[in-house]
């Protein structure tokens, strides 16, 4: 235990919180231009940062400079699209707010799911328009595009595991 304290010490000595920060603002910023909404992409890069994977309110307050307000709408964002969770700090009343273990592949495997609904809305869309229309062909593709992505993406899934095992590609 005690060898562990000190590597934990040691990293966080060597840690560059200068550039954390940097890292923190450049990346929630990519993620906000890809439609993230601003501040709850920089609460997630906080969280993706830090060692613990985890931080209260005030942490994130302080490290974010944002007020809690800031720090409560972000956090509910990122628990609705299950990406973040919540959870009672062990004899304390704060909480603390964890990046999910997996987090990518969690948000993927969600996404996918989600593509069944979308799949059910164009083979109904197409209906709608007609199958010979611009707008059906259009529709199919998408629908043709998706369909894809269910046969494609697990394999893909499966292929990662193997290689976060250790098994693949390593």
């Amino acid at each position: 235990m005690s060898s562990d304290v000190s590597r934990t010490s040691a990293a966080a000595a060597a840690r560059d919180e200068t550039a954390v920060s940097r890292f923190v603002e450049r990346f929630a910023s990519t993620l906000a231009q890809a439609g993230f909404p601003p501040m709850a992409a920089r609460v997630f890069v906080a969280l993706l940062a830090a060692d613990s994977g985890s931080l209260t309110s005030a942490e994130l307050s302080e490290q974010l400079r944002i007020s809690s307000a800031a720090v409560s709408g972000a956090v509910r964002f990122l628990i609705q699209v299950n990406v973040v969770l919540r959870e009672r700090e062990p004899g304390s009343r704060r909480d603390v707010y964890r990046v999910y273990e997996h987090v990518w592949q969690e948000v993927l495997t969600r996404r996918m799911q989600i593509l069944d609904f979308w799949k059910e809305s164009l083979r109904a869309g197409i209906d709608a328009v007609g199958p010979a229309t611009p707008a059906g062909r259009r529709l199919s593709e998408t629908l043709d595009f998706f369909t894809f992505l269910d046969q494609e993406v697990p394999e893909m899934m499966a292929r990662w595991r193997e290689r976060q095992s250790g098994g693949a590609g390593r």
